[in-house]
């Protein structure tokens, strides 16, 4: 592995130390990965998103390791020069061996590192899939894998008491190995204390300004999926209008041939 692709708690340790922001955008396939690369974002997420903004499924618990392997190759072959997390999708890391299984698949579609949902209770998976020498980043506050069971799409960390177990969740993953945590719709006062309180950088995602990067689904922030964009993000660009009339253009000419 190319020495700028690798992802270790020392470098990224090293990057939030030096006050460096990290700005990440999920990748589907390879023109995307492509042209993010070329606009200089500095890690791409191979996200289980693509279930809801690729593939049309209402969540992203339909999403199947298979999936994340295709579109993570796809991808690898679209970015030679930035680092490339996949997630690791629902129900596919039960278990430290099913985790190390799984992350060993999509590293060898081409991931430099995967990233999996949870706390406390994911500390032995990041230590076995550590163990083959695969980065891992956590995830913590809004767990969209979860989302059947928690019924909406919360912002976590209201109370001091959540506030202390996220914190927790967050001290766990980092002392497992952890090179960097996605805070999903975490309380901006909570998660600037999560953020304070590691070593490790905190990529934020509808948690507030204060975290060490921020990530963005690249469908929410350039208009491609219309229907729906979170209530955290602008989008910047209305691609999805762009194709709509483009496509209006094209079967206009051809009718009136």
């Amino acid at each position: 592995m190319s020495q700028n692709l690798l992802l270790s708690t020392d470098s990224t340790a090293a990057l939030k130390s030096s006050g460096s922001r990290i700005a990440v955008l999920t990748a589907y396939d390879y023109p995307m990965a492509r042209l993010l690369e070329e606009a200089g974002v500095d890690w791409l997420l191979v996200g289980d998103s693509l279930g809801m903004v690729v593939l049309g499924y209402p969540d992203t618990t339909s999403v199947t390791l298979a999936d994340m392997v295709h579109h993570t190759a796809a991808v690898a072959r679209g970015a030679k020069n930035v680092p490339i997390i996949s997630d690791l999708p629902f129900r596919t890391y039960d278990t430290p061996e099913q985790a190390v299984h799984s992350a060993l698949k999509l590293t060898q579609a081409g991931a430099h590192a995967v990233k999996l949902e949870g706390g406390v209770s994911k500390s032995p998976h990041i230590e076995a899939i550590l163990s083959q020498k695969i980065p891992v980043m956590g995830h913590i506050g809004m767990l969209p894998q979860h989302i059947r069971e928690e019924g909406a799409y919360r912002i976590k960390g209201r109370t001091d008491a959540d506030a202390e177990r996220l914190i927790e969740d967050a001290l766990a993953l980092q002392n497992a190995g952890a090179f960097g945590i996605v805070l999903e719709l975490i309380a901006p006062e909570t998660s600037a204390k999560i953020t304070a309180a590691l070593k490790i950088p905190t990529i934020g995602i509808g948690s507030g300004p204060s975290c060490d990067g921020q990530v963005l689904v690249t469908h929410d922030l350039t208009g491609a999926f219309p229907w729906f964009h979170p209530k955290f993000v602008t989008p910047l660009a209305s691609t999805g209008e762009q194709i709509r009339e483009a496509a209006r253009a094209f079967v206009s000419r051809i009718h009136c041939t």
